[in-house]
């Protein structure tokens, strides 16, 4: 877990729709960017969109796909590529070493 107070981490979201006109909620999440900092910065810029792969082509969550659900257990997306879990893209390049283990999963917990 992180040391820091949750005022010092950064924070982004997700807007979920089921259809462009059904919004569904909104699910904010806290970054342990003291915990692992290149994985932290790599989901906000995907949230916000502000990286590019190339000069037509933003790396974006934005109408991203949820493409797995397990009821009472996980929720998948982010596959902006590919929308089935197979592609995707870091702001790094298509993939990045781990950065550590140190935090455990739990309820509500994001993973990427």
């Amino acid at each position: 877990m992180s040391n820091q107070t949750n005022e010092q981490l950064p924070r982004c979201y997700l807007d979920f729709t089921q259809a462009p006109d059904q919004y569904l909620g909104r699910v904010i999440v806290e970054l342990f960017a003291d915990v692992v900092p290149k994985t932290s910065e790599n989901f906000r810029c995907l949230c916000t969109g502000e990286k590019r792969l190339n000069a037509k082509t933003k790396l974006y969550y934005k109408k991203c796909r949820v493409h797995r659900v397990i009821q009472d257990f996980m929720i998948q997306t982010g596959d902006f590529t590919n929308n089935d879990g197979t592609g995707g893209f870091s702001i790094y390049g298509r993939k990045f070493d781990d950065e550590n283990f140190q935090s455990k999963h739990s309820k509500y917990s994001l993973s990427m």
